[in-house]
């Protein structure tokens, strides 16, 4: 019987052992894991603290919110910007100037023409004839690189050089 006694106290200790060790091992375990969500929980609270939500669920509605609102001010720009460049190709921003001497073997290079035109030739070409005594200003429409009123040679070519201009 003393044998029994002496292995059913020998069984009791092994358990006892085993139960120990388990317990150490569960408490360790709860140590990481507490570790773990402390640092989870000062992640969380930096993130939500100072925006005045209290929980994620909130946030994330708020979130979706403020990007629906970024895309219709996107979408607002985009049509801004693009009836902006609409008026830039209607602007009269291609400009080219020609000096020349009208009159050749009188005077000097005061005479001159301009021409402004904007991306599809429209615009006005701007001429003045200089003489020693007199002075003279036309001003001819334009409409797809020609005019109704007859064109001087330096008018089409300065025309022409404004088309140029990118």
């Amino acid at each position: 019987m003393l044998e029994l006694n002496q292995m059913i106290n020998e069984q009791i200790s092994l358990v006892m052992f085993a139960a120990v060790m388990i317990i150490l091992i569960l408490l360790i375990m709860q140590i990481v894991q507490g570790s773990k969500l402390r640092r989870m929980r000062r992640k969380y609270e930096a993130m939500m603290g100072g925006n005045g939500i209290e929980d994620l669920e909130s946030l994330l509605i708020d979130l979706k919110n403020h990007s629906e609102r970024l895309d219709e001010e996107q979408r607002e720009h985009k049509t801004l910007i693009e009836t902006a460049q609409n008026k830039m190709r209607g602007m009269k921003s291609k400009v080219a100037v020609k000096r020349y001497n009208a009159f050749g073997e009188r005077g000097s290079d005061l005479s001159f023409s301009i021409a402004i035109i904007d991306d599809g030739s429209n615009g006005v070409v701007l001429t003045s004839l200089h003489n020693r005594e007199n002075s003279y200003i036309y001003a001819k429409p334009l409409e797809n690189g020609s005019s109704q009123y007859p064109l001087s040679p330096e008018e089409k070519e300065v025309i022409a050089q404004a088309q140029q201009q990118i």
